[in-house]
């Protein structure tokens, strides 16, 4: 009897060490085909139904208030979004800062002083940090919105007129998708998160779903360096993982204007060859760095698509027309084999196809 019980137990553990290399190549299969989703030209698809934005948006002016005016990736959207409105006839303004709430609040003040029908809190401007002067705002006629801020399955801010959304799920998901595939399952990383941006919990909660779903024996450690501490403080942290890890294979700067502090670092440990970098926004320093090894993959969202897509979901609310929460803006992976498809150097608007800029001329009935 015993014998037998034995030889049940082994084979039960025989049965199960031939299950679990399986279930790990199954993790590593989802993984690539993940990523393959997500490496052609995407489509457009609009928010909402045509109008004329040109008659709607006469005399009207939109004031939008960056999270860091010094993050490549903000600017550049919201310069795009000051061209934009000038091809529309109306006015758009940036109020430039340092991503100070205090700056923010004057910015607030300001707007709502200056004639303005709409304040932007563009990607990590939290309204949180302001609430009596949202509602200051919003007495005084002014809407208030939430644009590049929050995920698509997270709740808006509280007392904001409106929450244009990203999936940046799937963006956390699709980088630590990235060095599963990459790794065979062998990632060992490190992912550095700005927890008070709101972008961040959607995030860090897309790239833990597909680490404990598809490569639970994955290694990863979360650090956090606040916005304001990028320029002092990556550096030194990427820095003191590499020395204290030797295994060590990818870092992870959930937004890619992290990137510039994070490869020099891997340049002076001379780590380059085995400790790569993965992140997403696509702005297009970052998308560069691909092209001289520095960075190996970027999930690019295309910077002036996401401005056409932040001032569609503004002017449909001055308009009038329903309120836009998912902004359609897709997301395509870029590493070495296509990063010339975005121009040398980088451009924010190459790399996604032309049919978006087109379907917008549609969409807001322009004439040709």
């Amino acid at each position: 009897m015993k014998r037998v019980a034995s030889i049940t137990g082994m084979a039960s553990a025989l049965v199960l060490a031939a299950l679990l290399p399986a279930a790990a190549q199954d993790g590593v299969d989802k993984a690539k085909a993940n990523i393959a989703a997500y490496t052609g030209i995407p489509d457009f698809v609009p928010a909402g139904e045509p109008f004329d934005a040109k008659a709607c948006m006469a005399g009207k002016k939109i004031f939008t208030i960056p999270a860091s005016s010094a993050i490549p990736f903000i600017k550049t959207i919201s310069d795009h979004k000051s061209k934009i409105a000038g091809q529309l006839g109306f006015e758009h303004m940036e109020w430039e800062n340092q991503g100070n709430p205090t700056q923010w609040i004057q910015g607030m003040d300001y707007a709502a002083n200056n004639g303005f029908n709409l304040v932007s809190l563009l990607a990590g401007a939290d309204p949180r940090f302001f609430e009596p002067q949202v509602m200051q705002t919003q007495a005084k006629g002014l809407k208030v919105v939430t644009s590049h801020l929050t995920g698509l399955e997270q709740d808006a801010p509280a007392g904001v007129d409106a929450a244009v959304a990203i999936d940046y799920r799937k963006a956390g998901e699709l980088m630590a998708d990235w060095t599963i595939a990459k790794t065979e399952g062998k990632t060992n990383a490190l992912v550095l998160v700005s927890n008070e941006a709101l972008s961040t919990d959607s995030i860090v909660g897309g790239l833990k779903e597909a680490f404990d779903t598809r490569c639970p024996d994955c290694k990863y450690e979360i650090v956090n360096v606040p916005i304001t501490d990028w320029a002092t403080k990556i550096q030194p942290t990427v820095a003191g993982a590499l020395q204290a890890n030797a295994d060590l294979n990818y870092v992870i700067p959930i937004y890619d204007s992290m990137s510039s502090f994070v490869t020099p670092a891997i340049a002076i440990a001379d780590r380059g060859d085995k400790v790569k970098v993965a992140t997403f926004n696509g702005t297009p320093f970052a998308l560069d760095l691909i092209r001289t090894g520095d960075v190996e993959m970027d999930i690019g969202e295309n910077l002036d698509w996401i401005a056409h897509a932040m001032l569609d979901a503004e002017m449909r609310l001055l308009c009038g027309k329903e309120t836009i929460r998912d902004s359609k803006v897709p997301l395509r992976i870029f590493d070495a084999r296509n990063i010339a498809e975005t121009g040398e150097p980088a451009d924010a608007a190459k790399g996604y196809g032309d049919a978006y800029v087109e379907g917008y001329r549609k969409l807001w009935q322009i004439a040709e």
